[in-house]
């Protein structure tokens, strides 16, 4: 197509395809915008540094489309010179104010818990909260269901003694390369050997090299993965710490690993992996359930009950997890049309709508109770066959309050691919373009 083309106009040059790019994220972009329209929507907000130590902030929207699916659509990273309420502050109403969105409009907020996105008095929260006060504030479920986690770990002697160890073999077997070699060898073996024996079936997708990790009090669901991967490789990893031992020659060194050693084979260690095993289990449902874009708010709150009852977790849960900061998916979950909508509640929706009054007026109020007694009786007709919140929102209701920030958290996840050390010069405008 280029044959003929003289050699400085392939259409190839570096400004041409920031052209071209641009081009099509202000489509992308105006679709976006299209599709929220002048209906209400979400915000969700993180910061974090690039490879060239920039801070970056990155601008997730929730919505509902004419479809009445929920919907979180990344809009935009931008660089902030300083991560102070009142700069995120400026960042978002210049955002706002570039594609058109009114503040008016928004409905929730959701952050990762941060004391400069959510203080009390000068937080990001409390600034929009003073220009819209319907624009409810949500910390992140998945972020405060990891805070749960590792502060019961913490304040239990027996866990706590643990999972240092769990950290401990881990960072030993992966301390070398010959150690991880020695590891992943001894894996490869194991799996040959129940291929042969018929323990275990091949297929694609299956048995594929795995290491262990290290559980991090930041990283949603690490410590249930790093049992479960510790479980799944546990002679393999206790053949890798032997090793260590016969072969070292550090004293103090070999006596941590004996002790490892002697603690991997004892009854304490292996009915603890168990027992965390199996609770843990539970929150990670949990957070796998809140971080869905449509999640079943349903399923979501019957976990959290569920998580409740754990006595060992239930003062923690409480604290994170306050009455205030649930009410509005306990209200919304009384929707739930199993059992010819069993769960149905008349005073929670009521309360609902006078959580919004600017949604539903006095008037509107006034006459809602009458509505939802008519409304219950037919719906309990005509939606027979529904079984999940879900469906249900597709036909009549959706929701957009933001539950969890796992679609901010995954925009830094491809900003890594984007902006590496080889293109760490890779200028704010490009590198949020090719983002989008």
């Amino acid at each position: 197509m280029n044959e003929n083309a003289p050699g400085n106009n392939q259409m190839k040059s570096p400004t041409v395809q920031k052209d071209l790019t641009r081009a099509c994220i202000a489509e992308v972009t105006n679709v976006i915008l299209n599709d929220i329209k002048d209906n209400i929507f979400s915000l969700m907000v993180d910061e974090c540094r690039d490879i060239s130590i920039k801070e970056q902030m990155r601008v997730v929207l929730r919505y509902v489309n004419k479809h009445e699916c929920v919907i979180e659509r990344f809009l935009a990273i931008v660089h902030v010179s300083d991560t102070s309420t009142i700069s995120l502050k400026k960042t978002i109403d210049e955002l706002f104010a570039k594609h058109k969105l009114s503040l008016s409009k928004l409905r929730g907020q959701g952050y990762d818990g941060a004391s400069n996105m959510r203080g009390e008095y000068n937080g990001l929260k409390t600034l929009i909260l003073k220009e819209n006060s319907f624009a409810r504030y949500v910390h992140c479920f998945a972020h405060q269901l990891q805070l749960v986690v590792v502060a019961v770990a913490k304040s239990n002697r027996i866990v706590s003694d643990f999972f240092q160890c769990v950290t401990m073999i881990v960072n030993i077997i992966g301390a070398s390369c010959k150690r991880k070699d020695k590891f992943r060898k001894l894996e490869h073996n194991r799996l040959v050997e129940c291929l042969e024996k018929g323990d275990i079936i091949s297929g694609k997708g299956k048995h594929q090299e795995i290491s262990l990790k290290r559980p991090g009090d930041t990283r949603w669901g690490s410590h249930y993965m790093t049992i479960i991967r510790l479980m799944s490789t546990w002679t393999s990893a206790l053949q890798v710490l032997e090793n260590v031992y016969d072969d070292g020659t550090n004293d103090d060194n070999n006596g941590i690993t004996i002790s490892l050693i002697d603690k991997m084979e004892s009854y304490e260690f292996v009915f603890v992996i168990h027992l965390m095993k199996s609770l843990l289990g539970i929150t990670n449902e949990l957070s796998l359930t809140l971080q869905q874009k449509d999640q079943n708010i349903v399923l979501a709150v019957s976990l959290f009950k569920i998580m409740k009852v754990l006595d060992t977790m239930v003062q923690e849960m409480n604290n994170r997890f306050s009455e205030s900061s649930t009410e509005v998916l306990t209200c919304i979950a009384c929707l739930d049309p199993k059992d010819s909508f069993s769960q149905f509640d008349i005073g929670k929706l009521l309360l609902l709508a006078e959580l919004y009054p600017e949604d539903f007026s006095l008037t509107n109020r006034v006459i809602l109770e009458d509505q939802l007694e008519t409304y219950i009786q037919n719906v309990r007709g005509e939606f027979s066959m529904i079984e999940d919140l879900g469906s249900l929102a597709k036909k009549m209701l959706a929701l957009v309050l933001p539950v969890a920030t796992a679609s901010v958290e995954k925009v830094f996840s491809a900003m890594k691919i984007i902006k590496i050390d080889l293109r760490n010069r890779i200028g704010d405008e490009w590198m949020n373009d090719s983002l989008i």
